[in-house]
């Protein structure tokens, strides 16, 4: 069994990387969401808009990839490297087929979707150009995705880091360029920021690919013998364990939908403080979310090799952890949520409005990322309906009714809807405290047969 001094190393090893990669994803949202907000409070909503449609997609690819990285980290605890390669080909298969159809789905329908959100006409003509180019970024973005959940689920989270690294930046450098019309090119603003986004993806995927098939030994070439790794009764599998962590975040991105209605009923102003506020959140959100991750990992693999008593240890370093680097982001969003603000936009009214949601984020920020590793090790141990579940009855039974009480009926203030999203939070936390009290995820089988 592994000592305590190895155990925090291998945390340490992969939450430092997780942590600086969620950083690196961040600060590239930020800068590319401040680049927007000079353009237009329009071209804000726009992105923002767009990003609903897009995200539900995501989590489809997002749901798989956490699947596959499920498989891999109990395949790679048992030693089981064909296993891996048959389940990575097989996930591959799938991401593919489905990014080509949402591909075409999203082109042809793109005014309907959108229409969803019941935008004024400006708004939906922005929101229709960003949509429509974006749309390409889609099988590189499920690429990315598969690449960086085989690579965690093996406990290597220093390469997802590195391809990250790469997308941001030719995302920066490409924003400013094509958004502001530099190097003697034009300024084509939203349609250069919608440009640069497919570029960066289109790069990082190339590279996540490559590294995949031509470093990684247990992988090298493997992918040019695609069909004899292509198993219909693995694609099955896989689909099947990976369709509630679908659903999961799924219900993230159908409530989103939901939530932008109410919002926008308080106009463009609001919406563009919400979609801000959103990214400044990440400050404190995104270095915590790679807990899960590794609560997922080091669980999955424990379980691969049957050795529950390591899941144990590694789950008690992983709270305390977790628990630290959130209280210190925390901090940041409680005492300085209007400075937070003014780096995201010079407007006032978007300032005050996206402050107060700050504000209240920064209060729960530490169940919800707990929450967030008591899923993660759910999933990692074979339970990924638990943690539908409990998001489900958090966004559907708590955070959407309350919205629509606030907005419809109480006519509240915008920032009664940041106290309903608080709310939802801490009752998910409470749910999956509960929940996971009750599964002994220390005493079950692995799930590779």
């Amino acid at each position: 069994m592994e000592n305590d001094k190895k155990i925090r190393s291998r945390i340490l090893s992969m939450i430092i990387p997780i942590t600086g990669e969620n950083i690196l994803q961040m600060t590239a949202g930020v800068v590319s969401m401040a680049m927007v907000g000079r353009i237009s409070e329009i071209a804000v909503g726009a992105v923002g808009l767009s990003n609903i449609i897009f995200r539900i997609i995501w989590a489809i690819f997002k749901g798989i990839s956490t699947g596959t990285s499920v498989y891999v980290a109990q395949g790679f605890g048992a030693k089981d490297n064909d296993k891996i390669r048959k389940t990575t080909i097989c996930a591959f298969a799938i991401l593919i087929f489905l990014s080509v159809l949402f591909v075409y789905i999203t082109k042809r329908y793109s005014l309907q979707l959108l229409s969803i959100f019941n935008p004024t006409f400006t708004l939906l003509e922005s929101a229709n150009s960003y949509l429509n180019i974006i749309v390409f970024s889609l099988p590189f973005t499920a690429l990315i995705l598969l690449v960086s959940g085989v690579f965690q689920g093996m406990g290597n989270s220093k390469t997802p880091m590195f391809i990250v690294l790469v997308l941001n930046f030719f995302n920066i450098i490409l924003s400013y360029v094509l958004i502001f019309g530099k190097l003697g090119l034009p300024a084509l603003g939203l349609k250069g920021a919608a440009i640069a986004y497919v570029s960066s993806y289109l790069i990082a995927a190339i590279v996540g690919l490559v590294v995949l098939i031509y470093r990684e030994e247990i992988f090298k070439l493997k992918f040019l013998k695609f069909k004899k790794f292509i198993s219909y009764n693995e694609i099955n599998k896989l689909v099947k364990f990976s369709m509630p962590t679908v659903l999961e975040m799924s219900f993230w991105q159908f409530a989103s939908i939901i939530i932008t209605r109410a919002i926008l009923n308080y106009g463009e102003t609001a919406y563009a403080a919400y979609q801000l506020g959103l990214q400044a959140e990440s400050l404190s959100y995104m270095p915590a979310a790679g807990f899960g991750i590794a609560a997922s990992t080091f669980v999955g693999q424990s379980i691969g090799s049957r050795d529950n008593e390591l899941a144990r240890k590694y789950m008690r370093y992983i709270y305390k952890y977790s628990i630290i680097i959130t209280t210190i982001a925390s901090l940041a969003l409680l005492i300085f949520p209007y400075q937070i603000m003014r780096l995201l936009t010079p407007e006032i009214e978007v300032i005050a409005l996206g402050a107060q949601y700050l504000f209240v984020m920064g209060l729960v920020q530490l169940p919800q990322n707990i929450a967030g590793v008591l899923n993660g090790a759910l999933r990692g141990a074979g339970y990924p309906k638990i943690s539908m579940l409990n998001i489900g009855v958090g966004l559907w039974g708590v955070r959407i009714p309350l919205v629509l009480l606030f907005t419809h009926y109480f006519n509240a203030e915008i920032y009664w809807i940041w106290i309903a999203m608080g709310i939802d939070l801490i009752v998910r936390f409470i749910l999956s405290l509960v929940t996971f009290r009750k599964k002994d995820i220390y005493n079950v089988n692995t799930i590779l047969n």
